[in-house]
């Protein structure tokens, strides 16, 4: 299948430094998708440690550097995640390119918005110092699994599912869009693609790569395309839609440090 031509490409949770990232692939899309603006929707690190990059992971980093070369006339956006947090200034210097806590754009008469989608996530917001032990904890484990990495990948599934991530980073997305007049919002952070519809707010998740089923977003003339990269077939699939949880009272924006009321606009990090 030919690769995709697109307004805006959106990808996340490439985790650069993980044994499981599967940066090869990403950026295989990178090289072969046209497009007039790349969003990394957030966790494209997986910590601070450097040392941690093979040389996948550098061409990736390396190819978002050459695209943000003016003469590429591409804009490229990074919104920052969880696992971004620290790197920020650093990676903005490295790769060229802006970083955003939250990010907004217009696209045939919509507001879209981009963000990584841990401020909905009340477990990391609460608990920082389980969550790094239990990243910690995960490295290790990917360290001592097979080349495939088979039991990794279930591992990050199942804590997904445990801590019933999709349906509450979902509700909180959907909410704040709605709350700042957004048609759209694109969120990662879940590392399952998803596609929910609730009074006037579209919510997309990107999903991420470092799954046996990598994917990324598409935004063009003919709308809103989640797609699976498998290698280099591009199959395009809709998603199940899922009812999300209520998502209680607006003080969730002030715990996650947003802004509740009021127009959104992009946040520089």
């Amino acid at each position: 299948m030919q690769a995709p031509a697109c307004d805006t490409l959106l990808l996340s949770d490439v985790h650069l430094g993980s044994d499981i990232s599967r940066a090869r692939e990403a950026l295989a899309v990178l090289d072969s998708c046209s497009y007039r603006r790349l969003i990394l929707l957030g966790d494209i690190f997986s910590d601070l440690n450097f040392a941690r990059l093979n040389g996948d992971h550098w061409k990736f980093l390396s190819q978002i550097r050459k695209l943000s070369n003016r003469k590429r006339r591409i804009e490229v956006v990074w919104v920052e995640g969880n696992h971004d947090q620290g790197l920020s200034k650093v990676m903005s210097h490295l790769v060229g390119i802006p970083v955003y806590q939250r990010y907004v754009w217009e696209f045939q008469g919509k507001r879209h918005l981009a963000i990584h989608g841990h401020q909905f996530d009340r477990f990391v917001a609460n608990n920082a110092f389980i969550s790094r032990v239990g990243e910690l904890l995960f490295a290790q484990i990917q360290k001592l699994d097979h080349r495939k990495k088979t039991f990794s990948r279930y591992l990050d599934r199942i804590n997904t599912r445990w801590l019933r991530l999709e349906s509450k980073v979902a509700a909180g997305a959907l909410a704040y869009a709605k709350s700042g007049h957004i048609d759209r919002i694109f969120c990662g952070h879940t590392h399952a693609t998803a596609q929910i519809e609730r009074d006037g707010v579209e919510y997309f998740n990107t999903g991420c790569w470092i799954d046996a089923r990598p994917s990324y977003i598409t935004i063009g003339e003919e709308g809103v395309t989640i797609r699976e990269y498998d290698g280099g077939a591009y199959h395009c699939y809709p998603s199940e839609e899922r009812e999300p949880e209520p998502a209680g009272s607006l003080d969730l924006f002030e715990q996650a440090g947003l802004s509740a009321v009021g127009a959104y606009q992009s946040i520089r990090c």
